[in-house]
């Protein structure tokens, strides 16, 4: 938990990985999350499952007060959707996007938005996940985001033919809580965590490679982002839980290779949890890099300055899904 004074000195974005419960978000003018060129895909065909029946209200609260530069949290997910962003020349690769924000709310501009105009520039189709937040009145509130993200591995591939895309080149790329449960997704893509609705859910959620940025990994070490872990899990969660949702503590023999990146001066998410994955997936001797810059902070999306190093993490994670066969060989 955190006082209002203790987030006063901070920036935006790292505000944004802090606020969690007690602490209110002042109301802004509500745009519409979709462009006119934009898809919007449902996840489910019907209620999505554990639903309480109760009032789950969409907001949408923009935090530069910038239409032209909108940077918005998004809150209320009562439908949880897939927001389709096409580039104009599409060489077959996908990513899988899903902004952080504690679990608290989606930071969809800054880990959203931002993060499909360069991954298009690079002819590779976004999939922006808006999922459902744990504490909004869910069954099972602790599978709800993973139910989400194995859901939309899965339609991604069921539609490749519509989307343009291969079903053999999709990768993961989480951000802050984000990454938590896109490393959830890669260590966990075969756990039953959904009764299966259609053929959709015959096929494999394991993405081909997952990259975590600056991501909350751990939900049981001294270094874990409390915030998150009792958003996701709720306050009183036993030990057992917090350890069998720790992705450190379930990397397998198949968890696709995967691109870590932290700043050495996080504060709110310490780099001690990249470090904790990084060395779980070489125990398991499982392909893995991590990047770890001298500063960054947290939140910093992909556009930190360009005189800072750590502005050079999306060509790396480029390199990296080259290097395993998702992203063409030539992408800069």
């Amino acid at each position: 938990m955190f006082a209002a004074g203790e987030l006063g000195g901070m920036s935006n974005v790292s505000r944004r990985a802090v606020l969690g419960a007690g602490i209110a978000i002042a109301a802004a003018p509500r745009p519409a999350l979709s462009t006119p060129g934009d898809e919007v895909v449902e996840l489910w065909p019907g209620t999505p499952p554990g639903a309480t029946g109760v009032p789950i209200v969409r907001k949408i609260d923009d935090q530069s007060h910038d239409p032209s530069n909108p940077d918005r949290w998004i809150r209320g997910i009562d439908r949880p959707t897939l927001v389709v962003r096409r580039p104009a020349k599409p060489n077959g690769a996908a990513v899988l996007l899903i902004p952080g924000g504690s679990y608290w709310f989606e930071a969809y501009d800054n880990e959203g938005t931002s993060q499909a105009d360069w991954l298009n520039a690079r002819g590779i189709t976004a999939f922006i996940l808006l999922y459902r937040l744990p504490h909004e009145g869910w069954q099972h509130r602790e599978d709800v985001p993973l139910q989400d993200a194995q859901r939309a591995m899965r339609l991604i591939r069921s539609r490749a033919r519509q989307f343009g895309i291969l079903p053999d080149r999709v990768a993961v790329l989480g951000f802050s809580a984000g990454g938590h449960l896109a490393g959830s997704l890669a260590a966990r893509h075969a756990e039953s965590v959904y009764a299966r609705v259609d053929e959709a859910d015959r096929l494999s959620a394991r993405p081909d490679i997952a990259g975590l940025i600056y991501p909350v990994v751990s939900l049981d070490a001294s270094f874990t982002h409390a915030g998150s872990r009792d958003a996701l899990l709720g306050p009183d969660a036993t030990e057992a839980a917090r350890r069998a949702r720790s992705v450190e503590l379930r990397v397998t023999e198949d968890m696709p290779p995967t691109f870590l990146v932290h700043a050495a001066d996080d504060q709110v998410v310490p780099p001690a949890n990249s470090i904790a994955l990084f060395g779980a997936m070489q125990a398991k001797a499982r392909p893995v890099a991590l990047h770890i810059f001298d500063r960054g902070g947290h939140g910093f999306g992909v556009h930190p300055p360009a005189s800072e190093p750590v502005s050079a993490w999306p060509g790396l994670f480029a390199a990296f899904g080259a290097r395993h066969g998702v992203f063409p060989q030539s992408l800069g």
